[in-house]
């Protein structure tokens, strides 16, 4: 009687055994991976900072390999490629490499809001509307800075009252500010803090994210400068990584926010900056966000919205579907 008892013990606790076994090796353990990141080298990267400080002392969630180049163009080939996991871009290049790549990248968060700023040395410039009659330069034709000013001129019914003369780089239009305080410049951050350095007969006149914002009401989009996205395929293998990820972003975003002076000194030693002066004052300035979710997909589709109506091809031809936005 006893041996029958131990014997049913010992084949209930095996059958136990064998169930353990066989919940643990349906819950697969997502295996470690080092995370490819990309970003360039402006304001759209700087939220990094403090995660990059951290990797490199062996203190970050995941492991990372950061990379980065000056132009965004530099990006895009190698997520095609698959040769990079994560980027932080500017919002029409997500959207542009979305198309591209027929919707195998998501957009987990936007890292900036609008760097543009209108600076010149004439103090009578209170509103839009002060700019008739006026000439202003601003880099590129064809580019987000140009499409953020013809949207807010036109809004405000001075598009046809004012002439815009394009300079190729930002640079140019500094240079000019520097010498002309008189004139009226469209430039982004840190280069307003640069030219005001320059010159102090120069200052910021108009905030373009005020005026922006002014257009779409509390309940509308944002003007986005940079976002980060994942390959699909990356996000799917490592899901817990992106998610590290994502938080560490955060923290990090909020940590050169508070702790401007030490994030200066970061930002120059990523050579994105040349002075640690110029970056302390132009931190502030450069609206390094971390923003996810729903909030991210109602700012950036507004934004994306506006791109497109004024060129489709400055999205990609045409505006990405809802599986663009990553709002888990």
């Amino acid at each position: 009687m006893m041996k029958r008892k131990m014997k049913k013990i010992l084949i209930t606790g095996l059958m136990f055994a064998l169930v353990c076994l066989c919940i643990v090796g349906c819950g697969k353990k997502e295996e470690s991976t080092t995370i490819r990141v990309g970003g360039m080298k402006g304001p759209t990267s700087m939220g990094l900072m403090f995660l990059q400080e951290k990797d490199a002392n062996g203190q970050a969630m995941e492991d990372y390999e950061f990379r980065m180049v000056t132009a965004a163009d530099e990006l895009l080939p190698l997520m095609i490629k698959g040769e990079m996991d994560i980027a932080l871009v500017p919002a029409n290049v997500a959207a542009i490499l979305y198309q591209k790549t027929e919707g195998q990248v998501s957009v987990i968060d936007i890292n900036t809001l609008g760097v543009l700023y209108m600076v010149s040395g004439d103090t009578g410039i209170q509103s839009v509307e002060d700019l008739k009659g006026k000439t202003i330069y601003l880099t590129g034709k064809g580019t987000t800075p140009d499409y953020v000013l013809n949207y807010i001129l036109s809004a405000n019914n001075v598009l046809e009252d004012v002439k815009l003369e394009y300079k190729s780089e930002a640079t140019e239009v500094a240079a000019l500010l520097a010498e002309q305080p008189e004139a009226i410049g469209l430039l982004p951050q840190p280069f307003v803090t640069v030219a005001c350095m320059q010159n102090d007969k120069l200052q910021v006149v108009l905030d373009m994210n005020e005026e922006w914002t002014k257009l779409q009401g509390e309940e509308g989009s944002r003007m986005v400068t940079g976002v980060t996205v994942v390959r699909n395929e990356f996000l799917e293998k490592y899901p817990t990584a992106v998610k590290n990820f994502l938080q560490e972003h955060k923290e990090s975003a909020e940590a050169i926010n508070k702790d401007v002076k030490k994030g200066a000194e970061l930002v120059v030693n990523a050579g994105i900056i040349a002075k640690a002066p110029i970056a302390e004052k132009a931190i502030p300035k450069c609206n390094i966000a971390f923003i996810a979710g729903e909030e991210m997909k109602q700012y950036l589709s507004g934004y994306l919205q506006v791109l497109f109506e004024q060129n489709p091809t400055a999205v990609g031809g045409k505006l990405p579907e809802d599986g663009f936005y990553y709002v888990k």
